[in-house]
């Protein structure tokens, strides 16, 4: 097993075929498919699936592809790791974001980080925060910032802040008039919210049960934008943890209504439990933290809380 043949696997796999994977890599296919079959003869099993739709990992090809990511992200490492430990921290720090965050908070971070860390890169991902702690767990980000209701102890976390939730309504279906709303009225309207399985979600749905209230579901979106296309079109409103709509246009958007009682979600800061963190990483992690309270600060964030 080499180098080369971990390296074509994980890339076959982020590709979804190996012909995609070849023109990525700029490696002929019939090489690349030459160096799968040599890698699943040396370890006796078979790793792809194949079909006419391109390809995907077998049960074995998972639990692999997941080692070897990790191992060849510590590879990379390796060079700013050594120079870091010799002078200036130096290295690649992959830092995931959820868009709530990320549309206000990525470009001023990256000048923060120039100017501490300028031989520091940067690699940013959006997701949802259950995507986000999932890439963590994986050790396929080094760190994320993300909203959790309940803290699993499969990552370490540092809580920044609590965030209150607020109704959001396009300005030619907006129902409130007032600067709050009750649970009561909202569970009359028709809702577009994220799958099950988003903290958000459950917290809503937490709360409205608590209540003795069921939801009025209009449809689910899987991603921030597709939810707030539905809200903008006037399909429904929606309940979301941002009070300022911050990075999103309110030009389609009536106020944000603070919902009463408040319920919140709380952004961590999360890292891996298993995988140590390099120096680059410690180092963005430091600086983060530091950034976000400067900016809570500056900014008066509508109905978050700052955790000390």
């Amino acid at each position: 097993m080499q180098y080369r043949h971990l390296y074509y696997f994980v890339r076959i796999v982020d590709a979804g075929s190996f012909s995609q994977a070849a023109r990525t890599i700029h490696v002929a296919q019939p090489a690349l498919s030459q160096q799968i079959a040599e890698l699943e003869a040396s370890l006796g099993v078979p790793l792809l699936r194949r079909s006419a739709r391109g390809v995907k990992p077998t049960a074995a090809g998972q639990k692999f592809y997941d080692e070897v990511s990790s191992i060849l992200r510590r590879y990379g490492d390796l060079l700013g790791l050594v120079r870091s430990s010799a002078g200036d921290v130096e290295g690649r720090v992959s830092l995931g974001m959820p868009a709530s965050l990320s549309q206000t908070l990525v470009g001023p971070f990256i000048e923060a980080c120039r100017a501490s860390h300028p031989k520091v890169a940067l690699k940013f991902i959006d997701g949802d925060s259950e995507f986000l702690r999932e890439e963590v767990e994986k050790s396929r980000l080094d760190l994320a910032l993300a909203y959790e209701d309940e803290f699993f102890p499969v990552v370490l976390r540092q809580p920044l802040f609590q965030q209150n939730h607020y109704l959001i309504s396009s300005k030619r279906s907006a129902h409130a008039a007032g600067s709050t709303i009750s649970l009561k009225e909202i569970a009359k309207m028709p809702l577009v919210l994220p799958g099950r399985l988003n903290a958000r979600r459950e917290v809503i749905e937490r709360t409205f049960a608590e209540a003795g209230l069921s939801l009025n579901l209009a449809a689910e979106a899987v991603t921030v934008s597709s939810e707030f296309s539905a809200v903008r079109s006037g399909a429904g409103s929606t309940i979301f943890n941002l009070g300022d709509m911050s990075g999103f246009s309110l030009d389609d958007f009536a106020e944000p209504v603070l919902i009463e009682p408040t319920f919140y979600l709380t952004c961590c800061l999360i890292w891996s439990n298993e995988s140590p963190l390099t120096l680059a990483a410690e180092g963005v992690k430091t600086l983060l933290i530091n950034f976000m309270k400067d900016h809570f600060q500056k900014a008066h964030r509508r109905g978050a809380l700052w955790l000390d």
